[in-house]
């Protein structure tokens, strides 16, 4: 929506006459879509799983003052070694950014790339280090393995964090969603649900290939796996 504004010739006509009423009414528009989006959920919190949010997460605060953004991280060797397991299953089809015919040391360096999977919103989370404090305290990181190992603390946590009355949930007994539609991204990256927790079976990866990555990603092992960083 904004790059479509931005690119309207008689919106950007507005601005030159009357920028502060047109700047105005662009700001209340898209609160409105933003708000109007959720307005029959009824619920105290609306949870809007999509990672891109934490490339634009000014902007969100200036739509929504209100807002805060919970980001998960996992160990990245075990995020490479999801995506390359998920490969192997479905070997004859292709990526939909046609990354198939790599082998796997060409095909880690690609989904690292900074306009990639895993490169990029690792790149916007390497950006968090240059918001102002205020921003930053917005922002809330759990490590998945840590959600796995203990659930009930973590959770209890981060309800406390959100502001919301404790709730206490069954990981034994997990409600599940609507399923989403893996096919428009090749069957690469599922989105399985399951009744319980239960945690992965680690992947085996190749030792240069997680050298190569704790040494490129030096900054996020130093501040979310600072053993493996003293490690390495």
């Amino acid at each position: 929506m904004r790059r479509t504004i931005s690119d309207d010739p008689f919106f950007l006509s507005q601005l030159d006459t009357a920028f502060d009423a047109s700047y105005a009414h662009l700001k209340t528009a898209m609160q409105g879509f933003l708000r109007g989006w959720y307005q029959d959920c009824g619920k105290l919190a609306v949870v809007d799983k999509n990672r891109a949010w934490l490339h634009a997460v000014e902007m969100l605060l200036q739509l929504a003052p209100e807002a805060k953004l919970i980001v998960c991280v996992r160990e990245l060797g075990q995020v490479y070694g999801s995506v390359e397991a998920q490969q192997q299953r479905t070997i004859l089809l292709d990526f939909i950014d046609h990354l198939a015919d790599y082998d796997r040391l060409g095909r880690a360096d690609m989904l690292f790339a900074k306009d990639r999977a895993i490169g990029s919103p690792l790149s916007a989370l390497q950006a968090v280090l240059d918001l102002p404090l205020a921003v930053q305290q917005k922002l809330y990181v759990v490590r998945f393995e840590d959600l796995m190992a203990r659930p009930d603390e973590c959770m209890s946590h981060l309800y406390a964090w959100l502001g919301l009355a404790p709730f206490r949930i069954d990981p034994d007994n997990l409600r599940m969603g609507l399923r989403e539609s893996d096919s428009h991204y090749r069957m690469k990256y599922p989105q399985r649900q399951f009744a319980s927790i239960r945690a992965p079976q680690p992947h085996a990866i190749p030792p240069r290939i997680q050298q190569q990555i704790e040494s490129a990603y030096g900054w996020f092992y130093e501040m979310y796996y600072p053993r493996v960083a003293a490690k390495g």
